[in-house]
């Protein structure tokens, strides 16, 4: 069985002053487990996103920068079901890809709204 460390960044609230955590949360993989790294180009800059598939969990961990602090954290999101390409939540935000395409999407904008990021997949060269 393949064990994968995740880092994540918890806030705890336990005073009116959010604190923010490191902490990591290690996930027992079967044997048909699989991680893969992403370079996307996006319009302004590269992305680097980390899929972590191992049945019946799908994530994806996308980096995410704060508009009005300019910090960026990694979130975890979880894939639900699309009609097609692969789909992932986590909080207000969507990560859709299909194909080397992928876009970010904030739900608050509503259904029609431009995405966030536009990013297609690098392709290195040999």
């Amino acid at each position: 069985m393949k064990h994968l460390t995740l880092a994540a960044l918890l806030a705890l609230a336990a005073t009116p002053a959010f604190a923010v955590v490191e902490t990591s949360v290690t996930l027992s993989l079967g044997g048909t487990a699989e991680k893969r790294t992403v370079i996307y180009d996006c319009e302004s800059h590269a992305l680097t996103v980390t899929y972590l598939h191992a049945q019946p969990n799908f994530l994806a961990v996308v980096p995410i920068t704060d508009d009005e602090t300019g910090l960026t954290d990694d979130m975890v999101f979880v894939n639900v079901l699309s009609a097609s390409g692969a789909k992932y939540e986590a909080g207000k935000f969507v990560w859709w890809n299909k194909g080397t395409d992928a876009t970010l999407h904030d739900t608050t904008e509503g259904l029609d709204a431009a995405p966030l990021l536009q990013c297609a997949e690098r392709i290195e060269t040999p």
